[in-house]
């Protein structure tokens, strides 16, 4: 997975330079890019984020990674509200703190992030950060789904087996409902 997510950033960085940040990474100009992320740019700040984890460009900081995407997720950038609970959710660049995660996957999910949506669900069949709950876990995993999201597809094939055709149907019932209010 840490493997995945070096290459996303390497991908992004190269491959999407004016969408993400301006022309912030255009020959790999870090200082640049640390200009536009000090001047309030959510995309600069979040793949200054993304550039500070996986050590592209610059030395890798995981500290000041979270402290970047937490600017960004403040200003709504979906990847960056992801990117952050991802952190939260395994300790790095901050201590450990699930119900933190959930707080960003939850804003990220809502912007319509369907990698979010399934680390909700994950969140819930394991019960990390809060009560484990297969109903609930279904929902995020539908939401995401929908999406295409092969993890959330699979998850669904799985936790299926241990619940009930009434928590299958209340789960889809909660996806359409919760689709209905943030879409």
């Amino acid at each position: 997975m840490e493997y995945l997510r070096a290459v996303l950033a390497v991908l992004l960085l190269t491959a999407f330079p004016s969408v993400y940040g301006g022309d912030c990474f255009r020959d790999n100009d870090i200082n640049d890019c640390v200009v536009k992320a000090q001047q309030g740019y959510g995309k600069a700040q979040f793949l200054l984020g993304m550039m500070l984890e996986n050590g592209v460009g610059i030395l890798q900081d995981n500290t000041e990674a979270v402290r970047w995407y937490t600017k960004a997720a403040k200003q709504g950038d979906a990847g960056a509200q992801l990117f952050l609970g991802v952190m939260y959710y395994s300790g790095k660049g901050v201590p450990q703190d699930y119900k933190k995660a959930i707080k960003w996957y939850r804003k990220s999910a809502e912007h319509g992030h369907s990698h979010a949506q399934y680390k909700l669900g994950l969140t819930y069949s394991k019960g990390q950060g809060n009560i484990k709950d297969y109903v609930m876990a279904h929902m995020y995993w539908n939401i995401a789904a929908v999406s295409g999201n092969q993890n959330a597809i699979r998850g669904l094939k799985a936790i299926e087996k241990f619940m009930t055709p009434s928590q299958i149907e209340k789960a889809q019932d909660l996806a359409r409902e919760w689709m209905r209010t943030h879409q």
